[in-house]
């Protein structure tokens, strides 16, 4: 989930969905309310940590934050040098997420259908939205750890992208990187507070209406692929305060098309055989998982 939330365009919510600890994840989040406070007054730390699942949650956390640290560097080595296959990878592994994940859909009817449109029309708008420059200030920066939280835990809806339309994303990755400790403990408070109330209606959906959010989810998926697709041909662009200029508008474009547009090697061959590789790992995690869950 760590690596994967690292990216603009992919969610970590994806990963756990198709690993099979979604709906787990989304109860340990909820149960850190009222009774754990209660717990915790008491002293009473076993029972607490059971209330919370917190095996659960500190071994999912701590891989979490260690991806985030090992590859913010490498990620935003492979965003500036070799983007095609980074893209190439994930494009992959969110066609083959929503196809496991539209496999959870016990019944379709016309309602289920319309969350899926309804979910893919609006993970697209997003993936075209223009990102704006925004203030650096605490208050906005634990307002973007809320936002982009609740978009991490969201298959197909990616916390990263919401953090580069909020132009926040490098200035996150940059602080985690130079080790600005004020700025990644408000970051995180942000995501504390965000992820604790949104799981509450994210679980209260999947257990009244499954079929219909699962649909909602698959199609968030299926729309953002349109952020990644890896042949992109940037249409205007913007110079930020540190005068570095940065795409703004992009448009997808065929690979023959960007190596003439662009003028940059497509590596169309290696791009296939990533976005197969990220197909099938997520085939062979969906199956290791399915299996798991018919032993127990």
């Amino acid at each position: 989930m760590g690596a994967a939330d690292v990216v603009p365009g992919v969610s970590g919510g994806t990963i756990a969905f198709i690993t099979g600890i979604y709906e787990e994840l989304l109860n340990s989040i909820r149960s850190v309310n009222g009774e754990a406070v209660k717990l915790l007054i008491k002293f009473r730390f076993l029972d607490l940590w059971k209330h919370i699942n917190g095996n659960f949650l500190v071994v999912l956390v701590s891989g979490i934050l260690f991806s985030i640290a090992l590859l913010a560097r490498l990620v935003l080595f492979l965003l500036n040098d070799y983007p095609e296959l980074l893209w190439s990878f994930f494009f992959g592994l969110i066609v083959a997420s929503a196809v496991v994940v539209s496999k959870k859909i016990t019944r379709w009817t016309w309602g289920v259908i319309l969350a899926g449109l309804l979910g893919t029309a609006l993970a697209y708008y997003i993936t075209v939205a223009t990102p704006t420059q925004t203030p650096e200030s605490y208050w906005f920066i634990f307002l973007s750890g809320a936002i982009a939280i609740c978009a991490m835990i969201l298959p197909g809806i990616s916390g990263s992208f919401l953090l580069v339309l909020l132009a926040k994303y490098e200035f996150i990755l940059n602080a985690v990187k130079d080790f600005k400790l004020d700025i990644v403990a408000v970051f995180g408070l942000g995501c504390v507070t965000g992820i604790l109330a949104f799981s509450h209606v994210l679980n209260w959906m999947l257990k009244h209406y499954h079929n219909i959010t699962v649909a909602l989810l698959t199609g968030f998926m299926v729309g953002s692929l349109n952020k990644v697709w890896p042949w992109k041909q940037t249409l205007e662009t913007y110079t930020d305060r540190h005068g570095e200029v940065k795409p703004l508008v992009q448009e997808n474009v065929m690979p023959g098309t960007y190596e003439t547009v662009v003028g940059h090697e497509s590596y169309l061959t290696y791009g296939i055989a990533l976005a197969l590789f990220g197909f099938f790992l997520v085939y062979l995690i969906d199956k290791f998982t399915d299996n798991n869950s018919t032993k127990v």
